[in-house]
């Protein structure tokens, strides 16, 4: 069995100031598994901010292929993690193995991914502008400018991707890749799987030479707001609640020197789906429908928890295909009691609402997630009403019904900030439904055609954000390598030595970097 020490890490040693009060718990049968875990002092907490604190001038001066190399042995060491790893993540998740052991992929994958960009050197932002002695009235200088690490990083750990959005998740590849040390507060869903992904990424930080504060994690359940307001943390990533976000959010902002969070938060990520296609297969867009509503009993933040459309026959013959399909699901296991009674009160609510009608799923009872359908009266959605705005956080699904197009503008005119928006239509639905783009373009923040949002390639394109409540700040990404942006910042030089420029700005181009120079962009070096 792997070792699971169950100290908080900092500074490149574990520390153990707390009492071991923390249990890491079976999802399935809510037993105690054999790993205890020290709840971290406020001591802890200010050494492990001050530890990123001090390794962050040598950390984002290493040059952009050292810190690739860092990145690439962090990817080797969660590839390692083997079959006994995967075991104890399914214990503390109830994810099945398949699921653990792709989504370790995709998180060295995405460890790589971020070593690419580093290489490239794209990410730096590089600008030049040549001095003009000559220029009147006023000549110009020489101004060179490129982009650095924010500083220390808190990066809080994600209940439903105990791997990809977590430990080493892509708020900690992002962080490490702009140069900046993090210190992450561990998920109390699953701290085995958070000691193990840590002790591996502090494997890669030895191995490659890394300052010893660059990676440092935290364990226990009231460290978070001790960690944000921590003078040493310059930025905050965050998945999870609405409530927990924002919460987050204000304590940064009200800080002496506020500091950006980027949480990801809330979304229902809207289904339209378009008259044709669902004359020529409204059955198999149910069946496909119910199945990315159910898939992972409903714990992904892209989860369709809205479908809207238009009124007819073929809507109505579709409904009684969903209805057939969400009341035939299994019911699932979720990650945690906490998310299972959560899930439950969400349900709870939309029986209770008079706008809202009960269309398929059994009744809620033992320790798994039921699927269930509703039926919400548009005028919910044209009156803003709060709770069809709200994620249900599982495999549950509202269905609303509208008039025509103009009652369908004002439904979509009524939604909050989100995610995703998908398009279920053929060629001439898409042509006819053109003027539904610019509408959506202003609520989400990436739009599907003929797909299900339960699914997020992590690659150069993609975004995973969105207007608020989606996120906290919609000019970013956690997904994708866009994500790195969010923890650079803009830094110029003015008339400086061309010899003790950073390498991005140098005359010679040493890093061979695609840069702006007067404007134009070049690759060439500056004679």
């Amino acid at each position: 069995m792997p070792d699971v020490l169950g100290h908080n890490f900092i500074n490149g040693a574990r520390s153990a100031a707390g009492q071991a009060s923390l249990q890491s718990i079976d999802a399935s049968s809510g037993e105690a598994l054999p790993y205890a875990f020290c709840q971290a002092t406020d001591g802890e907490v200010d050494a492990a901010a001050k530890a990123a604190d001090a390794a962050y001038p040598e950390f984002r001066q290493l040059s952009p292929a050292r810190r690739a190399e860092f990145l690439d042995a962090v990817a080797d060491e969660l590839d390692a993690l083997g079959d006994e790893f995967v075991a104890i993540v399914c214990r503390e998740t109830a994810l099945p193995a398949a699921r653990i052991q792709g989504e370790r992929g995709r998180t060295s994958g995405q460890m790589r991914l971020f070593a690419k960009v580093l290489r490239r050197g794209d990410y730096l932002g590089a600008r030049i502008d040549l001095p003009l002695p000559d220029r009147k009235p006023l000549p110009r200088l020489d101004l060179r400018q490129y982009r650095i690490g924010v500083g220390p990083v808190a990066v809080f750990g994600a209940s439903n991707f105990p791997l990809a959005f977590s430990t080493a998740g892509g708020d900690t590849a992002s962080a490490f890749a702009a140069g900046c040390p993090v210190v992450v507060k561990a998920h109390s869903g699953h701290m085995a799987t958070a000691d193990l992904v840590g002790t591996a990424i502090t494997r890669a930080a030895e191995k490659t030479g890394m300052p010893k504060g660059v990676f440092n994690m935290i364990f226990g359940n009231r460290v978070g707001e001790t960690l944000v307001k921590h003078p040493a943390i310059k930025a905050v990533g965050f998945t999870g609640s609405l409530g927990g976000g924002t919460a987050l959010c204000k304590m940064a902002a009200e800080r002496p020197e506020p500091i950006p969070v980027f949480a990801e938060m809330s979304s229902i990520n809207p289904v339209i789906l378009l008259p044709e296609a669902l004359k020529a297969r409204g059955a198999t867009v149910a069946k496909e429908l119910a199945g990315s509503v159910c898939m992972g009993a409903g714990q992904f933040c892209t989860n369709p928890g809205l479908v809207i459309g238009v009124k007819s026959a073929e809507f109505t013959t579709f409904l009684d295909a969903l209805k057939t399909e969400i009341g035939g699901q299994a019911a699932q296991t979720m990650l945690n009691a906490g998310g299972l009674k959560s899930y439950s009160g969400g349900v709870a609510h939309l029986h209770g609402h008079p706008g809202i009608t009960h269309l398929a799923g059994n009744a809620q009872e033992g320790n798994q997630a039921q699927a269930q359908l509703f039926k919400a009266d548009v005028s919910l959605l044209l009156n803003g009403d709060a709770l069809l705005q709200e994620e249900v956080f599982g495999p549950t699904t509202v269905v609303v019904e509208v008039a025509d197009d103009a009652e369908l503008k004002q439904a979509l005119l009524g939604l909050r900030g989100q995610l995703t928006a998908t398009l279920i239509g053929e060629q001439s639905d898409l042509s006819t439904y053109q003027w539904l783009v610019p509408i959506l373009e202003h609520k989400v923040g990436r739009i599907l055609v003929n797909g299900y949002p339960t699914g997020v390639e992590v690659c150069e394109a993609m975004v995973h954000g969105g207007p608020f409540p989606a996120t906290s700040d919609a000019r970013g990404t956690s997904v994708g390598t866009l994500a790195i942006d969010r923890y650079l910042r803009p830094i110029c030089f003015q008339n400086y030595p061309d010899a003790l420029l950073p390498e991005a700005l140098q005359n010679a181009n040493p890093l061979g970097l695609q840069r702006l120079v007067n404007g134009e962009w070049s690759t060439q070096p500056i004679a």
